[in-house]
């Protein structure tokens, strides 16, 4: 087997926060021409490689995001204790490894792979180079199955969370702090609304045998313009997580429920949530080859979008969830091994 700690490490020195993902696209192009393999520049940070289109054998694509979350000093990362340490190393440039040593290697059997690596994935799902590149590649869509290659720690996890972001502002009037009988705090509005929203229960929702949580959080909150002052603006940042089976737009509306009639809720973004395809036999197939275990997903991934545009999409890879966009980032090298020999077993049957 190739050395896929070595890749990963490799592809973690390659800088590519979001909007910057062109050197490492250009690495992948350059490394799977080198290699002989089949690959295209599918433009805008886009590269497709292997099996793009269906004929006699299932069609599945394997897809990874090339972009990171910002580095948090620890980028150039290190081979340590079994595992290799840096950014992205777990979200999900381990998998992204996995994803070329598999392309490298012509795997193949009674199920055709493909490779899909794209950018922009950790930023709002509006500015996600994926729905751009499904429009442009029309063959994509009659792939059989998506596997989506997001840390699952080698698990099968079906669907994902829809994921609202919202702008809440409330209002009051300025005034001496001296005299605040004169004025209306909108900072005490604010904390009334937050305190509103850490009071909504946890809930848990079944869909297809699955526990999804609903959860809502302020994630931020600012305001005032000087110490002497009685702020007349506050404003806080909402995110909504909200299971499959619920409607984007009656997502919105629980939302704008949940927050009440105290301040001004806007909805900045609306990635919706995507269906559980765990029982698609080709998921069962999956499965068997690793004995795997499938779960929710209690976060949003692009199984969204390719279920937006009718393709069964689930959630493996070798990262720990635990792990994505922590300063201590790292993926093991035996869930490395474990991913590329499971998905060895799938293809070829």
């Amino acid at each position: 087997m190739a050395d896929l700690a070595a890749r990963t490490l490799e592809f973690v020195d390659i800088a590519s926060e979001s909007r910057d993902e062109a050197a490492l696209a250009a690495h992948v192009l350059d490394i799977l021409q080198t290699g002989g393999v089949a690959v295209r520049d599918a433009g805008d940070t886009c590269v497709l490689a292997g099996a793009l289109s269906k004929g006699e054998k299932p069609l599945v694509l394997l897809a990874g995001h090339l972009d990171t979350v910002p580095a948090q000093d620890n980028r150039p990362g290190r081979r340590e204790g079994g595992a290799v340490h840096g950014l992205g190393a777990s979200d999900m440039k381990g998998a992204l490894a996995v994803m070329t040593e598999l392309a490298l290697a012509g795997i193949g059997g009674d199920v055709d792979l493909g490779f899909l690596y794209f950018g922009r994935e950790e930023l709002p799902v509006a500015e996600s180079a994926l729905s751009p590149l499904l429009e442009r590649e029309r063959g994509l869509l009659d792939a059989d199955l998506v596997l989506m290659m997001e840390p699952t720690s080698n698990s099968v996890q079906a669907g994902c969370l829809g994921n609202i972001n919202a702008t809440w502002t409330f209002r009051g009037v300025s005034g001496h702090s001296a005299r605040p009988w004169l004025a209306d705090n909108a900072l005490e509005h604010a904390a009334h609304g937050v305190l509103r929203l850490a009071a909504v229960p946890d809930t848990e929702y079944d869909y297809d045998g699955l526990r999804f949580h609903e959860t809502v959080s302020v994630t931020r909150l600012a305001g005032g313009i000087a110490q002497n002052v009685i702020p007349d603006r506050a404003v806080a940042h909402v995110n909504y997580r909200y299971p499959p089976g619920l409607a984007a737009r009656d997502a919105e509306r629980r939302l704008h429920t949940l927050c009440g009639t105290q301040g001004e809720l806007v909805i900045d973004s609306n990635a919706p949530s995507a269906p559980v395809a765990a029982t698609h036999p080709l998921v069962q197939r999956l499965r068997d080859a690793g004995d795997l275990a499938v779960e929710p997903k209690q976060a949003w991934t692009p199984v969204a979008e390719f279920a937006a545009r009718g393709l069964a999409a689930v959630n493996f890879g070798p990262g720990d969830p635990k792990y994505a966009h922590r300063r201590d980032e790292l993926v093991e090298e035996a869930a490395l091994a474990r991913c590329y020999e499971v998905l060895e077993r799938f293809a070829c049957g």
